[in-house]
């Protein structure tokens, strides 16, 4: 028979051995987990936001691995702010006037979480555009914030929700992907970036500007930043992840020195740097002459295949969704008239096929209405075709 002092041990460890408190707010993420689901060989994905590596550029990193004996300072510690040859050169490329206004993170995911980590408390308010990207709503779950949703439009967000929630004051943020929404994989209008930029300078709120996708046009005029045309406060997030490729685990955020500092120090404690050999494979990559033709020919691709996945809805599936066309990116937002749309993901699974349902994209307890995401960049065209041909099945299913 246990003792009491034992028995007040045991409770006392079980105690001790809780998650803190503010786990308890944080969704897991439904697009990791379905990767296990994704692993085998007969199972489509257009569910993660993953690049196709028949289009990495192996030419060039193999060129570069080679490279690194040439630098095997690049094996010791390094610098936090970043290896300080690239952090010199991102400069350069983006008109940066000093080095200190660039952090080089573990993928713009990083970045992100040190914002959030550096800059908010519990119960502060941050607004996004809704649907959300599923990493940022993480990582807003986790500094306990409150997240405020503004309706999302073909043009951007709702300006008239954006100016009366920013009206009511006390908001650190507003969180936004302009170019090529996750999950929506709309692109802003001018008009909207200008409006954006107006409102957010006149209620002194920073912005937070998401741009993985902006290189991925594949039609349509080039906008400008909307952090670029604001006075106030901006950070923006940038990510290699969709160009070079994903497994380097690189990206970068752009503010001004004061407020970087707290980042900078945040990430001393968190990982003291990021992986100095990737930073310098990923230098060599964009100095090679020939990487400005990668990016060309991964927008050529990828166009093709944005239309070809545009072409087999309609074909295949028609008036049971709708979606509008995309110019950029890696993802097409289907609205579903017939069915649920955590059942179709469901079902589709028993398709060998995965897809996200949009509820993904809104905080724990709040109503998403009926869509799904569904990524085109993975898929090869014919391959696409397959796969709507089983989301098509999945739906008659239902």
């Amino acid at each position: 028979m246990l003792t009491r002092r034992v028995l007040l041990f045991i409770r006392a460890k079980e105690v001790f051995m809780l998650p803190a408190q503010r786990m308890a707010s944080v969704q897991p993420s439904y697009i990791r987990n379905i990767l296990k689901a994704t692993q085998g060989n007969n199972v489509m994905s257009l569910a993660g936001g993953l690049p196709d590596e028949r289009l990495f550029p192996t030419r060039l990193l193999d060129n570069a691995a080679r490279e690194l004996d040439q630098n095997i300072e690049v094996y010791q510690y390094g610098l936090t702010r970043g290896l300080p040859a690239l952090v010199e050169h991102l400069c350069a490329e983006n008109n940066l006037p000093s080095d200190e206004q660039l952090l080089i993170t573990t993928g713009s995911q990083q970045g992100l979480d040190l914002i959030c980590r550096a800059y908010l408390n519990p119960d502060d308010r941050v607004l996004a555009e809704a649907p959300v990207y599923l990493g940022a709503l993480q990582a807003f779950q986790l500094a306990q914030a409150k997240v405020g949703l503004i309706d999302a439009t073909s043009k951007g967000p709702d300006l008239d929700q954006l100016e009366a929630k920013l009206a009511k004051g006390c908001v650190k943020f507003f969180y936004a992907v302009p170019d090529f929404h996750n999950p929506t994989g709309t692109c802003w209008s001018k008009a909207t970036r200008i409006a954006v930029a107006e409102l957010l300078d006149r209620y002194e709120v920073a912005l937070i500007e998401d741009v993985p996708y902006r290189q991925l046009r594949y039609s349509g005029e080039h906008l400008p930043l909307v952090s670029s045309l604001m006075k106030g406060d901006f950070f923006l997030l940038n990510s290699f992840s969709k160009i070079a490729t994903s497994g380097m685990r690189l990206g970068c955020v752009q503010a001004t020195k004061k407020l970087l500092q707290p980042l900078i120090t945040i990430k001393q404690a968190s990982d003291l740097h990021t992986a100095l050999p990737m930073q310098q494979m990923l230098l060599s990559l964009l100095q090679a002459p020939e990487f400005e033709g990668h990016i060309a020919s991964l927008r050529h691709h990828y166009g093709q295949r944005a239309q070809a996945l545009a072409n087999a809805l309609i074909s295949q599936i028609g008036g049971r969704l709708t979606f509008n066309e995309v110019e950029g990116g890696m993802f097409l937002w289907a609205r579903i008239n017939c069915v649920n749309a955590v059942s179709l993901a469901q079902e589709c699974l028993k398709n060998d096929l995965a897809v996200v349902p949009g509820q993904a994209f809104w905080p724990e307890g709040k109503a998403g209405y009926q869509a799904i995401r569904l990524n085109f960049t993975r898929l090869a065209p014919a391959d696409l075709e397959k796969a709507v041909g089983r989301l098509s099945s999945a739906m008659s299913a239902l």
